[in-house]
């Protein structure tokens, strides 16, 4: 939806709209189920800066869909759980052996592969999906911070609301200011207001099946399944926008998801073997 929109919407506005839908959605659910929407200190500051990424990762893939490939900007993208690892072993202090390093740098080799091409077509603007995953990182590591401390969908609402007070007013000086990235249009057409909803809807009801896929399976079950992203993003994209990966792409992307899955297996391993060490309590 935000490629398809993103040739005649701005991308503030895309950004604004992707998380208005998600607090007109969620609020009201939180409104009945009774949850508690209000934060207070360290939580509320991780809060403000989970939004903050997600406000920065969303606009940054949005605007790398705009010049590249779909499947190829997921797929770059997707070096996010090399990154991931990579920032729990130095910030968190988990333990990552030998072959999850070398697992890391043939995923990250892989995605070079995509980004490659892209790079000859369109410049620096190719790495941008890198620095998505580099955000995205940032935000499950923040996300992991207050996990435990706040009902997953009284945050997601609160996102929306915190977004929303973040892009409104940026959006309305960039308006008045004539600055592109942040102007504001109302569109005349049904059609479109319909992507609008889509963008949002899609988007938040994706977070809420994520979160509660996560009551009925571990996520070191459910995380491989994360990687079916890449070609359903290359099928959807041939269709929509006739695009398909070139040779080395298409290599490059085959590395990095079986780099990833390798990742994620030897993790579900060491899990696996770490809760046999563990004595049971009484």
């Amino acid at each position: 939806m935000a490629k398809v929109l993103g040739d005649t919407v701005s991308l503030g506005q895309l950004v604004l709209i992707r998380f208005v839908v998600q607090a007109g959605i969620l609020l009201p659910i939180v409104w009945i189920t009774g949850k508690r929407l209000w934060l207070s200190g360290r939580v509320l500051r991780l809060a403000w800066r989970r939004t903050v990424l997600h406000i920065l990762g969303i606009g940054g893939m949005f605007t790398s869909l705009q010049f590249l490939p779909l499947a190829d900007a997921i797929a770059i993208a997707f070096v996010m759980p090399f990154i991931m690892l990579l920032l729990g072993h130095l910030v968190l202090g988990e333990e990552v052996g030998a072959r999850r390093m070398i697992a890391c740098a043939v995923g990250f080799g892989g995605t070079l592969l995509v980004v490659q091409p892209n790079f000859v077509d369109v410049g620096a603007i190719a790495l941008l999906p890198m620095g998505v995953a580099v955000v995205f990182a940032l935000f499950m590591l923040t996300t992991r911070q207050i996990a435990k401390d706040v009902d997953p969908i009284a945050l997601q609402a609160l996102s929306g609301v915190m977004a929303t007070g973040i892009l409104l007013p940026l959006i309305v000086i960039g308006s008045s200011a004539g600055f592109t990235p942040l102007t504001l249009s109302m569109p005349s057409d049904t059609q479109t207001w319909m992507l609008f909803a889509a963008l949002g809807a899609l988007g938040t009801l994706a977070h809420l099946m994520m979160t509660w896929s996560l009551r009925f399976a571990p996520s070191a079950t459910l995380a491989p399944m994360q990687y079916l992203e890449i070609p359903f993003a290359t099928v959807i994209g041939y269709f929509m926008f006739t695009e398909f990966p070139n040779a080395l792409a298409a290599l490059g992307i085959a590395i990095t998801m079986g780099a990833g899955v390798y990742v994620i297996l030897r993790e579900q391993a060491t899990a696996r073997r770490l809760a046999k060490t563990v004595p049971p309590t009484a």
